[in-house]
């Protein structure tokens, strides 16, 4: 599983700010613009909260101002801090509480294939804006948790606890029962198929 974390190193404070996390390999599709407002399609092949690496036939210059539209990520902008053979890397200007949504968004996104249940395959993957929710037992005891990965039928959460497999819970206002564990937590059945309506407290 996927999880960004800082990583330790000793390099200038500079190049920490630029690579302070691990990058991962996704394949997110956008468009950006260029500092000359020329708009060009963009995949990129690998990102962190801290920058992303793009494919892209429009080439700026470094340290040019790139603002881009991502499916799933919303709007980022930064300035170009190196130049590839088919695109550029961009240093993402955020502020803290955005760099950790991103890390949220980019774990889902990373570890969504590996997390899914078998009933997940019929529907699609959704994409929660809304990660922290509660894990609520039969006894009434409740977990904070994060979502991991969300479909019409189930979800994989990262939480402290692992309730046998079987044991009823309420996920948010879904009930449903424990189907799997994983290392970072469980993944959940829902009790029926929801509807994107049911779902709107996460998304």
């Amino acid at each position: 599983m996927y999880s960004f974390q800082p990583a330790q190193t000793q390099q200038t404070h500079a190049i920490a700010a630029q690579r302070s996390f691990q990058r991962v390999a996704v394949n997110v599709e956008g468009r950006l613009m260029l500092a000359d407002h020329e708009e060009y399609p963009c995949t990129v092949i690998d990102m962190s909260p801290g920058d992303v690496n793009f494919v892209c036939t429009g080439q700026p210059r470094l340290n040019e101002r790139v603002i881009a539209y991502l499916d799933h990520l919303g709007r980022l902008e930064g300035n170009v801090i190196s130049l590839t053979n088919d695109g550029f890397v961009l240093s993402i200007n955020a502020t803290e509480r955005k760099r950790e949504k991103l890390a949220a968004q980019l774990t889902w996104i990373a570890n969504k294939h590996e997390l899914g249940l078998p009933e997940d395959r019929r529907h699609d993957r959704l994409m929660p804006r809304n990660t922290l929710t509660e894990l609520t037992l039969e006894d009434g005891s409740r977990y904070s948790c994060r979502l991991m990965d969300l479909s019409l039928s189930g979800a994989a959460v990262d939480v402290e606890i692992r309730p046998v497999i079987g044991t009823p819970v309420r996920l948010g206002n879904m009930r449903g029962r424990v189907v799997r564990h994983f290392m970072e937590g469980v993944a959940i059945e829902f009790a029926s198929v929801q509807s994107r309506e049911a779902l709107t407290e996460f998304l």
